[in-house]
């Protein structure tokens, strides 16, 4: 029997010293695994939590460059409320959701017939068509924004308006500058922000959609609007909520756009852009790049990024199913 137990004894030895073998490189790889995520969100998260930090500050807190994540005096209101009144928020957030968030719904929508267009049918020109959508993708705004400046101060259509007032002297080219519509038309058109990008999102998904609904529809006597309408746009939550949110940061964050075709009630990125001048302009600094500043300004870029990390928080997990769905990658 003493011979049974020893020799179960150091069986029992043997298993536990090759298990701690074996868990040893998984704990290792474990701990090298969340080291390394730990690293990559830090750096990622970083400037978000400097922001937050950094518009905590009161003035006398930046005279003390060693307390840098814990301020050593802190004035939040007195930041946020300034920060707040130089940036107009409220009219500012309704700009944005006027000019903005409506082209970029708008955007959603026409793009979503465009690819479904390219995605379906075939017609001449097709190839060229594909090719001249990669060509919005690749030529940059700064390109023609311009020409479209210059198109959008005396609103023509194919010549026409310029024509009629060469013969008649009635000069009907509407002047679209400081207008909802400068936004609204190219996204209407699918020539808005990005709107080669949705496009092409939306016939990746369309293309793998399944033929045999469609044409069960069409048997049953639907026409192409209907199908689209009936089929293929209640199947599509999943690439629209991905085209929604891209379309959303988007215009959110554009500042180009509206720095051209607006001259007054400037949405909120433009606002923020301003922000600098604004508080040398009010008197608070002369110099806006002094330290003081920095708490103003990173309070405005706070309340700025603060919408659109709540609309993201509501739809990140269908966010990230549609990405994984649609199959986007890069």
């Amino acid at each position: 029997m003493r011979n049974i137990k020893s020799v179960s004894g150091s069986l029992l030895t043997k298993n536990t010293l090759n298990n701690v073998k074996k868990s040893a490189p998984d704990t290792l790889m474990f701990v090298f695994r969340m080291v390394l995520l730990i690293s990559i969100g830090f750096v990622i998260i970083y400037p978000l939590i400097y922001m937050i930090v950094t518009s905590l500050v009161s003035r006398n807190g930046f005279f003390n460059s060693t307390r840098v994540w814990i301020p050593e005096a802190i004035s939040p209101m007195f930041n946020y409320k300034t920060a707040w009144e130089l940036m107009d928020y409220g009219n500012s957030v309704w700009a944005t959701v006027k000019y903005e968030l409506v082209s970029a719904l708008i955007e959603v929508c026409a793009c979503a017939v465009t690819a479904y267009g390219f995605a379906r049918f075939n017609f001449k020109c097709k190839g060229l068509l594909v090719g001249v959508l990669f060509l919005t993708i690749l030529v940059p705004d700064m390109m023609v924004l311009i020409p479209r400046m210059a198109n959008y101060s005396n609103m023509d259509i194919l010549g026409i308006f310029g024509l009629v007032n060469k013969l008649t002297g009635i000069d009907l080219r509407p002047n679209l500058l400081g207008t909802a519509a400068a936004f609204y038309l190219p996204s209407l058109f699918s020539m808005g922000l990005r709107s080669g990008i949705m496009i092409f999102i939306y016939i990746q998904f369309f293309s793998s959609f399944p033929k045999e609904l469609e044409e069960a529809a069409w048997i049953d006597g639907a026409g192409p609007i209907k199908t689209f309408l009936r089929i293929a746009i209640p199947s599509s939550g999943v690439v629209i909520t991905t085209v929604l949110v891209f379309s959303l940061i988007w215009h959110w964050n554009d500042n180009l756009l509206c720095s051209m075709y607006l001259n007054a009630e400037y949405p909120l990125a433009m606002q923020l852009d301003l922000l600098p001048t604004t508080l040398t302009t009010m008197g608070y600094y002369l110099n806006p790049e002094t330290p003081e500043t920095l708490a103003f300004q990173m309070a405005g870029c706070v309340l700025f990024v603060t919408p659109m990390l709540i609309i993201y928080m509501i739809l990140q997990r269908k966010f990230i199913e549609s990405i994984d769905r649609v199959g986007i990658t890069g």
